[in-house]
């Protein structure tokens, strides 16, 4: 009897061991998910929303009153025009010296089109396009955004997998530039109305992924999204770490975002870019219906807030 109860007693106590045991292990292990959530959340929600102009965005008649008035507003990118540039770098690094703004991406500026059926048009676009990369690597930008071919631009390669082909040699050749002076080449999808190729943000990064060439990205523009894809946090996640710009306006009329009312919701898509860790920026690409001293910092504010709902 005595012997029985002994061994229902180490039994028992066996099992309670175990138990136990397994009870610390899965705390532990709940512990330990708990602390990656909680350091992924902190994560996002410490990601800085970092905000850009282009040049025509901020009142002021010179670079440095635009500068001046874009630090008040914290303000931390500039996105020149890529006509002209490799003229403006000075200008430009004079008027950055000391200030908490860097450059952005470059917005095109090249001349030709890579999709022309003319191999003179195509040429000129090369070198235009490697002559901006070269000033935009001297400024320290993110890149130059390149658009395969606008509506207007005809005669046009076919859309077929041969042209695709073609566009994915051709721009491993920019990527391969742009990577020597520390810089790369962003696809810009655009809505249907402007663009007979290249409309979604997930087209431009399977062109990427091909490509597989550091110096070739993409881009999402809010303005174009809003006509061509269903949802802008698939979209922006569809792009991955090919993401390397981003574009905003206000989603009925390209203005500033904020002029159209409850419809500039973008929420959405900044969920994505938390998701991403997107650390590059957001800049202005837009018009303007009122009071610029007025209407850009309230816009500004508005991005802001949703940043923190995001």
């Amino acid at each position: 009897m005595i012997m029985t109860d002994r061994r229902h007693f180490f039994k028992t106590s066996l099992s309670g061991l175990a138990l136990a045991s397994l009870g610390s292990v899965s705390l532990a292990s709940c512990t330990k998910k708990e602390q990656s959530q909680e350091k992924a959340c902190c994560s996002k929600s410490a990601l800085e929303l970092k905000l850009s102009f282009q040049e025509g965005i901020a009142p002021g008649e010179s670079l440095n009153e635009k500068f001046d008035y874009m630090e008040k507003l914290g303000v931390v990118g500039f996105e020149p025009g890529g006509g002209g540039l490799a003229g403006r770098v000075e200008e430009i690094k004079q008027a950055l010296n000391g200030r908490s703004i860097k450059v952005s991406a470059i917005c095109a500026g090249f001349k030709g089109f890579i999709l022309s059926t003319n191999p003179a048009i195509r040429q000129e676009c090369l070198d235009t396009m490697k002559e901006i990369i070269a000033a935009a690597g001297e400024l320290g930008s993110t890149g130059v955004i390149i658009v395969p071919g606008f509506n207007w631009q005809q005669p046009a390669l076919p859309h077929t997998q041969e042209t695709r082909d073609f566009l994915c040699e051709q721009f491993t050749e920019l990527g391969n530039y742009a990577v020597k002076y520390g810089t790369t080449v962003i696809f810009e999808p655009l809505n249907r109305g402007e663009a007979f190729y290249l409309r979604q943000v997930a087209d431009a990064a399977s062109i990427c992924r091909d490509i597989n060439n550091p110096g070739v990205r993409c881009m999402g523009d809010f303005w174009h999204m809003t006509a061509e894809e269903t949802s802008d946090e698939g979209a922006f996640l569809s792009a991955g770490d090919y993401l390397q710009h981003v574009h905003i306006a206000s989603r009925k009329r390209r203005s500033m975002p904020g002029e159209d009312g409850e419809a500039d919701n973008y929420i959405n898509g900044f969920k994505a870019l938390k998701a991403l860790n997107y650390d590059k920026y957001v800049s202005y690409e837009c018009g303007c219906q009122g009071d610029r001293t007025i209407v850009v910092p309230e816009s500004v504010k508005l991005l802001r807030d949703q940043w923190e709902k995001a």
